[in-house]
């Protein structure tokens, strides 16, 4: 009685309160994640995507081997010129999903190592931080989205990236 006593509550206690600490720690869903496409010597381009999470966390940073520089930005119209700047942090609400949408909030993929065709999948690594500091990194695999993708989703059209903002670092 005794031994078996011991095992329970060394062995098996300590597994069942790891299995609940990984499943309290997978905090954030990532859902339709995608990449714009580049063509010729088109050097960036954005990562887009809905993000929820069960407790206030905020989404602090993104690496790609796809790209030299990842940085998490937002575009917004300031003096009726849209804007894009690179921004520390953007809030996800417990229980809310928060929109990664060509014209709003996005990830930047900067200095492309390779032009990225439709039909490839780039993977990216997003870190969240939650109210407590703790971090935990989300594994996303993107789809590569035709140039065109998105244009109509409240930003303006790929072609007028250069000119429609200003990009801030």
């Amino acid at each position: 009685m005794t031994s078996s006593r011991s095992f329970v509550s060394r062995i098996v206690v300590p597994l069942l309160l790891s299995l609940c600490a990984t499943t309290a720690m997978a905090q954030v869903t990532i859902s339709n994640p995608w990449v714009r496409g580049t063509v010729g010597g088109m050097k960036a381009t954005g990562a887009f995507m809905q993000i929820a999470s069960r407790a206030d966390t905020r989404l602090v940073g993104a690496a790609s081997p796809a790209a030299k520089v990842v940085e998490v930005h937002e575009m917004a119209m300031v003096d009726n010129v849209m804007r894009m700047r690179a921004i520390a942090a953007i809030p996800v609400p417990a229980g809310r999903t928060v929109e990664l949408k060509p014209g709003g909030y996005h990830v930047m993929l900067i200095d492309l190592v390779r032009p990225l065709e439709p039909g490839a999948s780039v993977p990216i690594t997003l870190t969240f931080e939650g109210k407590d500091g703790k971090r935990e990194t989300v594994q996303v695999k993107a789809e590569v989205r035709p140039l065109t993708a998105g244009a109509g989703a409240g930003g303006p059209a790929p072609a007028a990236h250069g000119a429609a903002h200003q990009h801030g670092r």
